[in-house]
């Protein structure tokens, strides 16, 4: 079951959605691997924070938040990753590591990166390692319209 404080955002803003299960996961990538998604058009979270507070950035499964860039974009100078236990106290009603990429659901400031607006299809994880909701485009599009839009993420180097 997906969190009540997500489901009523959702309802709220009348978003149309398909719950998807798949098997237990523990990373965003495994999550679109077990679901069969591409990691491209799952939404990931990423909490940040600094001396101002906390503040969610959305981008795709398969890239990583370049810190500085994001720090410039947002005119804040000492974004950090937050720690495992500020993101549990922020999302007691999410299983650790499962947090939804709707960070405004939970009163976060919320920013998303541009490359998931080319997406034709979005996923976010549901609260929990085994749930993504699915949804279209436009109501992804939607849902991010409060957001602040960027580019702030590159390609993992392996």
């Amino acid at each position: 079951m997906i969190p009540s404080r997500l489901s009523s955002y959702l309802a709220q803003r009348d978003i149309q959605y398909d719950v998807c299960a798949h098997q237990h996961s523990s990373t965003s990538a495994q999550s679109a691997r077990t679901a069969n998604v591409p990691a491209h058009e799952l939404a990931k979270s990423v909490i940040v924070e600094d001396d101002e507070g906390c503040l969610m950035a959305v981008v795709p499964a398969d890239r990583m938040v370049r810190l500085r860039e994001l720090s410039r974009m947002l005119g804040r100078s000492h974004l950090r990753l937050a720690d495992e236990d500020r993101i549990t106290e922020l999302f007691t009603d999410c299983e650790r590591g499962a947090v939804p990429a709707l960070g405004m659901a939970w009163g976060l400031d919320t920013v998303v990166d541009e490359e998931l607006e080319s997406c034709p299809t979005v996923y976010i994880e549901g609260g929990d390692h085994e749930r993504l909701l699915r949804m279209s485009h436009a109501q992804f599009h939607a849902l991010m319209v409060p957001a602040r839009h960027g580019q702030f993420t590159v390609e993992p180097r392996h």
